[in-house]
């Protein structure tokens, strides 16, 4: 049998709180859980990489409806055989905004090297 961690080492593991974690239990993103013999929630080896690509996915910028679909095409009642449509979907989003960010990071380093290049305001 493959080891179990508490809530506790689950938070710990994954660095999110065990308020985000029950949250994510409840919006059926993770889990179900089992439960101990106190009835409290254990996770598994799986449930904590879940948790982790789960994490990967909301710092793309998925939201919690998002990764409720995500979730729901892997592991859901409606699992899907091929979630690289959503994938690629979600992955396109994120090239255009690296895009616009790297747009954005050179208008800024433009600006930091006029302001370097001024004389000092003798004021």
């Amino acid at each position: 049998m493959s080891p179990m961690f508490t809530m506790g080492e689950a938070a710990a593991s994954t660095g999110l709180t065990a308020d985000t974690l029950r949250y994510y239990e409840e919006e059926r993103i993770i889990g179900p859980l089992a439960r101990d013999h106190r009835n409290h929630r254990v996770f598994s080896e799986k449930d904590i990489a879940w948790i982790h690509v789960i994490t990967c996915m909301k710092d793309a910028g998925l939201g919690i409806d998002e990764l409720r679909t995500f979730a729901d095409l892997l592991h859901g009642p409606h699992a899907s055989p091929d979630p690289v449509g959503f994938l690629r979907e979600r992955r396109a989003a994120l090239e255009e905004r690296r895009r616009l960010l790297a747009r954005a990071i050179a208008v800024m380093d433009e600006k930091i090297a006029h302001f370097v290049g001024l004389p000092d305001d003798p004021h």
